[in-house]
């Protein structure tokens, strides 16, 4: 499966949840482009600078995650067993910590 691909499966529910938010951004300034009002004009000012700032923000953020995600992808095929463990161990780590929090709270 290719790098992109499993980035767009865990990025598509906030890609989704912001893409909603700028919708409902845009509807709210153009259901106010007719108000009049100096406090209505600035306001809808910068919720457009916010927008655009934000389409900036997450556009460097996927693709510095797309990098990142190729760099490991490199990394574990040209060193797989370390990286088994490396995996091993943080599942076993994860694994205890769990356990004895379960046996702390009585679960």
């Amino acid at each position: 499966m290719k790098e992109s691909n499993i980035m767009d499966k865990h990025t598509q529910p906030t890609g989704n949840d912001l893409g909603t938010l700028a919708e409902d951004a845009r509807a709210l300034m153009a259901a106010t482009a007719d108000v009049a009002g100096e406090k209505v004009s600035e306001a809808r000012k910068r919720l457009a600078a916010a927008l655009e700032n934000g389409k900036e923000i997450l556009g460097r953020v996927k693709n510095k995650a797309v990098e990142g995600a190729k760099a490991t992808n490199q990394a574990v095929h040209e060193h797989p067993y370390p990286a088994i463990g490396i995996a091993l161990s943080v599942g076993a780590l994860i694994g205890y910590l769990v356990a004895r929090r379960c046996a702390r709270n009585g679960d």
